[in-house]
């Protein structure tokens, strides 16, 4: 059996680190997975899953004993192929392949955007530069949607294969006594309109926008998953602007609480990012029976069928507030039915693609 290491930056809750743990039980290859930083709720859950994670710790961007750990790591795991996704884990995951012996290596951008590249200006000559160098020792690199191949081609990438990221709808499908108990958890009526976000929580995702959004909106509670460095800035912002009526659930998943349950726990989804790769929380919150407000996401906008149910709107305030109330006045629908248009991005079918890559660049 084909042996495969993943690579990847960190396993924190983030969309491309839970859209490996996702792949991973669908890919029929024998996998391990290689985190360079620090192993994460992500991590547990891969884990659990039943698979191997090598946490190396890597404690800065020059600490070479861990690249040579790397290089240790896949010359006497004995690994045929080297599939490296996020920006750090590119550059050390491709050269430490090479460095090992392998030449099968595979790439996925999940984070190539229209102004960054994992929160650094996608434009500085370094970054630029790094990147296309990495890239030639590799084989293909895979984009999660067609604006990610786009953007990789205007970098002179052109070994680009396209391979949209997938979910499991019923991993999102709505749970009703998750819905009574999140709300009992964190003290909010049944009956109270709940607006939801899910993300990193960093100044590119733009989350005071939905404060702010919220705000405007009379006796809404405010629900955000997920963790990041801009924290503490959006819980003061939420304190003057919703003072009692905004909740940050942190990092969930691998416990008590999945992303299922917040999901549930919602009335509407929003997310205010104006530029995303693909656009996965919007999924699952689809997939969850949530009508979708977004600033931006490749993933919706490529499906057709959902009508009122997602609407697209400036990253500002003011139009997020009214396409919440608009969504809010939307008839109710059955949330333990996912849509079957979310059948295109089903990730059997994403992980047989992926199957099919990895055959043609061994037989390179």
């Amino acid at each position: 059996m084909t042996k495969v290491l993943h690579v990847i930056t960190g396993l924190a809750s983030g969309g491309a680190e839970r859209q490996l743990a996702t792949l991973l039980p669908h890919l029929p290859e024998d996998c391990e997975v290689a985190c360079l930083t620090e192993g994460g709720l992500v991590g547990e859950r891969i884990r659990a899953d039943g698979f191997r994670v090598h946490d190396l710790r890597m404690p800065s961007n020059r600490d070479m004993a861990s690249l040579m750990h790397l290089v240790t790591l896949i010359r006497e795991g004995g690994f045929d192929l080297v599939h490296t996704h996020l920006y750090r884990a590119h550059l050390y995951g491709r050269l430490a392949a090479r460095m090992a012996g392998v030449r099968a290596i595979v790439a996925t951008e999940h984070s190539l955007g229209r102004t960054k590249i994992e929160g650094k200006p996608k434009d500085l000559l370094s970054v630029r530069a790094l990147y296309r160098a990495s890239e030639r020792m590799g084989r293909v690199t895979i984009a999660v949607s067609q604006a990610v191949a786009d953007y990789l081609r205007a970098w002179r990438i052109d070994r680009v294969e396209v391979i949209e990221n997938g979910i499991d709808a019923r991993e999102f499908r709505f749970d009703a006594d998750a819905r009574i108990l999140v709300r009992k958890m964190l003290g909010v009526d049944s009956e109270a309109f709940v607006i939801g976000g899910v993300g990193r929580l960093d100044p590119d995702k733009h989350f005071e926008v939905l404060i702010d959004a919220a705000s405007r909106i009379e006796g809404a509670i405010l629900l955000i998953v997920g963790a990041g460095p801009d924290r503490a800035r959006l819980q003061r912002l939420a304190a003057a602007l919703l003072p009692g009526r905004a909740h940050f659930a942190g990092d969930v998943g691998g416990g008590v609480l999945e992303i299922r349950d917040l999901l549930s726990a919602m009335d509407v989804f929003a997310s205010p990012s104006p530029s995303e790769t693909f656009g996965l929380a919007p999924l699952e919150a689809v997939a969850c029976g949530l009508p979708a407000v977004y600033a931006d996401s490749p993933a919706l906008d490529g499906l057709a069928g959902l009508g009122q149910r997602a609407a697209r709107v400036p990253s500002r305030p003011d139009a997020f507030a009214a396409a919440i109330r608009e969504a809010a006045g939307l008839s109710p629908v059955d949330r333990s039915t996912p849509p079957g248009t979310l059948e295109r991005y089903g990730v059997a079918e994403q992980a047989a693609h992926v199957s099919e890559l990895y055959r043609a660049v061994l037989a390179q």
